[in-house]
């Protein structure tokens, strides 16, 4: 006998106990079209709120893609669709000798993948499904199907070599690697390993910024008929539990936030800062770090940091012909009395003996530089003062960067805002960081009113020393 979703939705010797009841209608509904079940009136009526198709579904999909607000069950739903896909398939004709069909649950980190998976195990406490888990692992489960349930952070790298019986990918509007947004290369990466078993991709999460695989899907796809589904539901639509007064509160305090976190609506007031191109154009091949050159005078920034996920960084610059050239931006992490001391001396080695910085920790970032004979100014301006300064002399070309990966994801990630009192903020995305982004911008800013002295040749390249701005410049050939 053949399970359907809605069998494992409704059937009380499944979980029925769980999703049966009115608060998963809408779940209920929108699953059973989305493999293709025929739909009572009223659950066409919710398909067509959610899809704005006309149409009833006459087939089973390829893909969902899922624009839902919080506390709108997502977590439930991605793992019952786990649970499903690897219990309730049975893919052992297709697969070769020890190979497994994975369900693999993509999230933007490990705290997320770790709540997923306590969803998964917990629907396989099941005394119906409990003895098809044949292995607990760190990452999931082996069930004796040959499926296999694993939990992965997003990374093109990680997810490739599988064969999938589907992918869920769990708010990925809000995926971030050291800065870069990795949904597209996750997804092209996985799109040929459920090509073997016809496995579905499904994606599911809060809606974010006009930009990324969410919105562009959205954009293209929504409300048109084919085998990519797109649906978009308020968190109440989805889970009439949520009391109304949460997303009333909400609304009150931000609306730009709380239409996104529980209307479901891409937000407006954000867009990148800098293109792709933009840092690509002003970003030198190589090499990573420029090595000190006597008679020039650099500039330091350090972005301190207490450890955790943020790095401690570092970056070092100059001016030459007009141009504001990044030495080198370096980031550490561990502890941080003795990054303070490596530090120190790769400032000694460019013959720097103060460096500039924000106002972290009071003074025990001005008495641990001062420790190794540097000394340390807290006179940053604001984060987003920094960040325009960087973005006037990348759009001029009047800028050189480093060829570091992470640096130019975070500059890219940047996000442009716009307050409720109509200022401009910038600032990287929730949870992403920036630590090396600024470091940088903390050197251009502190660059952008000086120009070179003079200019003098060392082999094929120039390097300048630095004046105040207003003296003139004299060429030495």
């Amino acid at each position: 006998m053949t399970v359907t979703i809605r069998d494992a939705m409704t059937d009380p010797q499944l979980f029925g106990d769980t999703f049966a009841g009115d608060s998963f209608k809408a779940w209920r509904a929108l699953l059973s079209g989305f493999y293709g079940l025929p739909l009572s009136d009223d659950e066409a009526a919710i398909w067509q709120q959610v899809t704005a198709r006309t149409e009833t579904p006459q087939e089973a999909h390829d893909e969902l893609w899922l624009v839902v607000g919080r506390r709108g069950g997502k977590s439930h739903a991605a793992a019952l669709l786990a649970v499903f896909e690897a219990a309730f398939k049975d893919h052992r004709d297709k697969l070769a000798a020890g190979e497994f069909a994975t369900v693999m649950l993509i999230a933007g980190d490990r705290p997320q993948a770790r709540t997923l998976l306590r969803y998964v195990r917990g629907l396989f406490e099941h005394p119906m499904l409990k003895p098809l888990v044949q292995r607990e692992t760190a990452e999931g489960l082996e069930l004796t199907n040959r499926s296999a349930i694993e939990v992965h952070t997003a990374s093109h790298r990680a997810v490739r070599g599988y064969t999938c019986a589907a992918v869920i990918a769990d708010e990925l509007a809000f995926w971030f690697s050291d800065g870069a947004r990795p949904d597209a290369e996750v997804i092209a990466a996985v799109r040929p390993a459920l090509a073997t078993l016809g496995g579905k991709l499904i994606a599911l999460s809060s809606p974010y910024a006009r930009r990324g695989m969410l919105w562009t899907t959205y954009k293209n796809r929504f409300g048109k008929a084919g085998r990519v589904l797109v649906a978009q539901a308020p968190s109440r639509t989805m889970n009439p539990t949520l009391p109304q007064r949460v997303v009333d509160d909400a609304l009150k305090d931000d609306s730009a936030r709380a239409s996104a976190e529980y209307l479901a609506q891409f937000r407006s007031d954000i867009e990148a800062f800098l293109s792709v191109e933009v840092v690509d154009a002003v970003t030198r091949d190589k090499p990573l770090e420029l090595p000190p050159v006597e008679g020039v005078t650099y500039t330091a920034f350090a972005d301190p940091s207490g450890g955790g996920a943020d790095e401690f960084t570092l970056s070092i610059g100059h001016r030459e012909k007009g141009v504001t050239v990044i030495d080198l931006v370096v980031g550490r992490r561990g502890n941080p009395a003795q990054i303070t001391e490596e530090f120190s001396e790769i400032l000694k080695h460019y013959s720097i003996t103060k460096v500039s910085g924000d106002r972290y920790a009071g003074a025990w970032v001005v008495e641990r530089f001062a420790d190794h004979g540097i000394i340390y100014q807290a006179t940053a301006p604001a984060r987003s003062e920094l960040y325009l300064a960087l973005g006037l002399a990348a759009r001029s070309g009047q800028l050189e960067l480093p060829p570091c990966e992470a640096l130019a994801g975070q500059l890219v990630a940047l996000e442009r805002r716009t307050s409720r009192g109509g200022r401009d903020q910038i600032d990287h995305p929730p949870g992403g960081h920036d630590d090396r982004a600024n470091a940088c911008a903390g050197v251009v800013q502190a660059l952008a009113q000086t120009k070179p002295a003079f200019i003098f040749e060392i082999g094929d390249s120039k390097r300048g020393a630095v004046a105040p701005a207003g003296l003139p410049e004299t060429h030495l050939h």
